[in-house]
């Protein structure tokens, strides 16, 4: 929403003025004089009274074109006289009311004209009851056309400006921000100074519209000169000026015109090529120029032909009460129905509407004067010049853009201004930099170059909608440790000036702050392990049984197949060789071998193992079909089962989640995990320390898009949330625009493009390795083991058993004569090798011996030799050290 400023001189709502003003009622309330509640208009002399701001240029035109008019009325009338009673309220709101009961008592005047308010009129009624019997006829710069103030006709008092203004402004998406009411110039000891204090508060605000909705034409010239001074009339400013100044441009001298390039303005249209129009400004012109020479344009204004047309309004209603019992009532009536279009071409209908509704000049003030940019009319609109307005009213088709394209604006800026944020009021935005997800703030510091980086989604999205703004947003980023509520908490205190993150819209924050309009949908999601997941992989047929299952089933088959073999092996000629076998081996798990079973021991031990193959085989087809047609199911279907179990969850520890848990879904505290990293959670739910997590569902798309591999889903139901907005204090007028900016990008599809940007990075680049994982994905935990079949393999095992036992018996019985003398010449044989590898081992002893007895008598004799040479007390110590080496080389 635009924030506008408005800039109006000071009336009523001066506390001064009003202290001064009951000081002035007091002082003349001694001298009210009661006065018949009916005029007799028979008379020689008619007065009139005026109030008028002769300090002002407005005043003085005012008071010209009211002399004119009581001039010409004197010169058409023969039996009474005009006189023409005026007071000058120098601008100022007490002298206003005295004049006005200074004129009701003390001169005998038909009606007063002048620049006086509602609020003026009526409380200088409170203290003197004769102005309820006079007309009073307002020339106020806020008012359109001559307006009739009196208490007895309570429903002609409009609302006020201000007020009407902002309601008009809300229509279109703006509203009145800053309100700013200077006095009068003659109770300022130094306007100047005094304007230029306002106008630096003003500076310090976002916005750069100004609105000055009433002023005389000496407030707005200094106003306009100090905005331009302090920098208030650069590029991106709009600056718009009321019909009461912009009316008097064509009598300012080139110094104002010089402070006011670029402003635009509306000024009251009339025709000034009428006759009567014609001849008033010569005598205008002539008149003025001899009273006030100082003046140098004395063309003049709509203000001065609304005056010259009230006065001939009251002389006409004074002419027709005059033929009739006369009455306030009457002559006020007489007065609205008179004619206002002598001159400025305006009528009123007998209550009080005009007959022809206003219409205005757009200007645009430019080089040395000004130049008129389009026509207005309440009907119609905006038109770019009279003749094309008249054409307008027939085809009613208006185009305001065209009429604008070519304004220039203040710094001679010729696209519409966007307005601008002063270095001075730089927003500190917070932005969380311990977030889980990084993905939507994310905070490095670069040491090198001594730079922080700050990016992410939530990032990108806030720059994007600052660029919709229509002026210029100045920001700085501080990054916050704390939680998000304590970031939120920081906003409200005015810490911060907003903050920007993946901040969800909760009700008990909304009370705090004010948020943006939602930048992406959110829920409260619960994330889960797969069971089962569906197989993919080559090999996946060996997952129907488990390992022990396949090893066992394969030596059993072996076994039987070898059993099978030598119990047939000698009779069935089909069956001798080993590649025989093994073709019976693979024939018969598909009950297609050929080879006939002759002996009823083979056929013992092959029927209980073609059960068993028939059971497998059946078993192995029911649970490959299982794992092919396996649907990923969650481990944990809703949250009721989560509290059922007291299992352990996890979630943000920093966010509200944590809250939501507790006080909404009431889950246990002491059963909540919090996990202050993404890349945690995958080793949480490994090691069984969760069995479920919660996350918000931007978040959860994040993190199912980078672990998707890993065997985990969304699981129960999604809790709708408010979605993730930017923070701001309440009452921010920035909530406002940056919501309208995010609908924009929302609706282009700007902001769903930055979300798949997101997804797409971490799918492309960040995405974990799972390669490692997907090689057990798949694996489902429901194998066939061997447990089913274990009596099934006792019972194939034992058959097997016993025909081999009974085969190898009744091989022995039938050849045991042959066995025999094998087992005779085998002993035979090993007790010769028994003999020769004895003897062998006693001849090797024996020369062992006689070596050992030989080398033990030779170092016999070298000790007596040493103990010879040890008696002889001469022999040296190295010697005896030498012999001990001999001996020990000997041994």
């Amino acid at each position: 929403m635009n924030k506008l400023n408005v800039i109006q001189k000071m009336g009523t709502n001066s506390s001064l003025q009003l202290i001064v003003c009951f000081y002035v009622l007091h002082l003349l309330a001694w001298s009210r004089v009661q006065r018949c509640h009916c005029l007799v208009p028979q008379r020689s002399i008619m007065s009139i009274g005026g109030v008028l701001d002769l300090v002002s240029l407005m005043g003085k035109q005012q008071k010209i074109a009211m002399e004119i008019a009581v001039q010409e009325i004197n010169n058409q009338l023969s039996f009474s006289k005009m006189d023409l009673k005026i007071k000058d309220s120098h601008g100022n709101s007490a002298q206003v009311i005295a004049s006005v009961m200074d004129l009701s008592q003390s001169n005998q005047v038909l009606a007063i004209i002048g620049t006086i308010t509602h609020n003026e009129a009526n409380l200088a009624s409170e203290f003197s009851d004769t102005i309820k019997n006079i007309p009073i006829l307002s020339l106020t710069s806020s008012a359109v056309r001559p307006e009739l103030l009196s208490p007895r006709l309570p429903h002609f008092i409009q609302v006020g400006l201000l007020l009407s203004l902002s309601y008009s402004l809300r229509h279109v998406g703006s509203e009145i921000e800053n309100h700013l009411a200077f006095p009068s110039l003659s109770t300022l000891s130094d306007p100047k100074t005094t304007i230029e204090n306002e106008l630096n508060k003003l500076k310090k605000k976002s916005n750069r519209v100004f609105l000055i909705v009433h002023s005389s034409l000496e407030i707005a010239s200094m106003v306009c000169e100090k905005a331009k001074q302090i920098g208030l009339m650069e590029k991106g400013s709009v600056w718009i000026i009321p019909d009461e100044v912009a009316g008097f441009l064509d009598a300012v001298n080139s110094s104002v015109i010089l402070n006011m390039q670029g402003i635009v303005g509306f000024k009251t249209h009339f025709i000034e090529t009428s006759e009567a129009f014609t001849k008033f400004k010569f005598k205008f012109q002539r008149r003025f120029a001899l009273e006030y020479p100082e003046e140098d344009n004395i063309h003049p204004s709509i203000f001065a032909l609304q005056a010259y047309d009230a006065t001939w309004a009251i002389v006409d209603a004074a002419n027709k009460s005059s033929q009739s019992k006369f009455s306030v009532e009457q002559f006020s009536e007489n007065i609205l129905s008179s004619n206002f279009d002598r001159l400025s071409g305006k009528t009123l209908s007998k209550n009080g509407q005009l007959l022809q509704l206003p219409s205005f000049n757009i200007i645009n003030v430019i080089g040395k004067s000004y130049r008129e940019m389009a026509f207005w009319s309440p009907t119609i609109g905006f038109s770019k010049n009279i003749v094309n307005h008249k054409i307008m009213e027939i085809n009613l088709n208006n185009d305001s853009s065209e009429v604008f394209r070519t304004i220039y604006w203040p710094g001679d800026l010729q696209l519409v201004p966007k307005g601008h944020n002063n270095e001075e009021k730089s927003l500190k935005i917070a932005i969380p930099s311990n977030g889980a997800f990084t993905q939507f703030v994310n905070v490095t510091y670069d040491q090198s170059k001594n730079e922080t980086s700050i990016t992410g989604f939530s990032i990108s999205v806030f720059e994007a909608a600052v660029k919709h703004l229509p002026y210029d947003l100045h920001y700085n980023f501080v990054p916050f440790s704390g939680s998000y509520d304590e970031m939120v908490d920081q906003v409200y205190n005015k810490t911060w000036d907003a903050a920007v993150g993946d901040t969800s819209i909760v009700a008990y924050r909304y009370h705090l702050v004010d948020f943006s309009q939602p930048y992406v949908e959110s829920g409260l999601h619960m994330v889960v392990t797969e069971q089962p997941a569906k197989s993919k992989e080559a090999w996946m047929f060996l997952d129907a049984f488990t390992k022990e299952m396949w090893l066992t089933m394969a030596a059993m088959h072996i076994f039987v197949g070898v059993v099978i073999w030598l119990i047939e092996r000698e009779e069935n000629a089909d069956l001798r060789g080993f590649g025989s076998i093994l073709w019976f081996l693979v024939t018969v798990l598909f009950y297609a071998h050929r080879e006939p079973i002759r002996r009823p021991l083979a056929r013992t031990v092959l029927a209980p193992w073609l059960i068993a193959i028939f059971i497998v085989t059946n078993s192995f087809i029911a649970s490959l079909t299982s794992i092919t047609i396996a649907q990923v199911k969650p481990s944990v279907l809703n949250i009721q089962t989560l509290k059922e179990r007291n299992s352990p969850v996890g979630c943000d520890g920093n966010s509200f989640i944590v809250k939501h848990l507790t006080e909404v879904l009431k889950f246990k505290p002491e059963n909540i995990r919090k996990i202050n990293s993404m890349s945690d959670y995958p080793a949480a739910f490994e090691n069984k320390d969760i069995e479920a997590a919660f996350f918000v569902a931007p978040h959860a798309k994040v993190f199912l898009a980078k672990y998707s591999c890993m065997g985990l889903i969304k699981a129960g139901n999604t809790f709708r949330l408010g979605g993730f907005g930017f923070v701001f204090p309440k009452g921010s007028s920035l909530a406002a625009d940056i919501s309208e900016a995010l609908l924009n990008m929302i609706e282009s599809g700007e902001t769903e493009q930055l979300e798949k940007n997101m997804l797409n990075e971490i799918e492309n680049g960040n995405k974990v390795d799972c390669s490692s994982l997907e090689s057990n994905k798949g694996k489902s935990n429901s194998s066939i083991g061997l447990q089913p079949f274990l009596v099934l393999f006792s019972i194939c095992s034992t058959f097997a058993i016993i025909g081999f036992l009974h085969h190898m018996v009744c091989l022995l019985v039938k050849n045991v004569e042959t066995l025999t003398s094998q087992i005779v010449v085998t002993l035979t044989q090993l007790w010769r090798i028994w003999r020769w590898t004895t003897k062998y081992f006693s001849l090797c002893c024996s020369k062992l011996q006689s070596k050992m007895m030989r080398r033990v008598s030779s170092c016999t004799e070298i000790r007596s030799a040493e103990e010879n040479v040890t008696s002889n007390s001469q022999q040296s110590p190295v010697m005896v050290e030498f012999v001990d080496i001999v001996l020990a080389a000997h041994a």
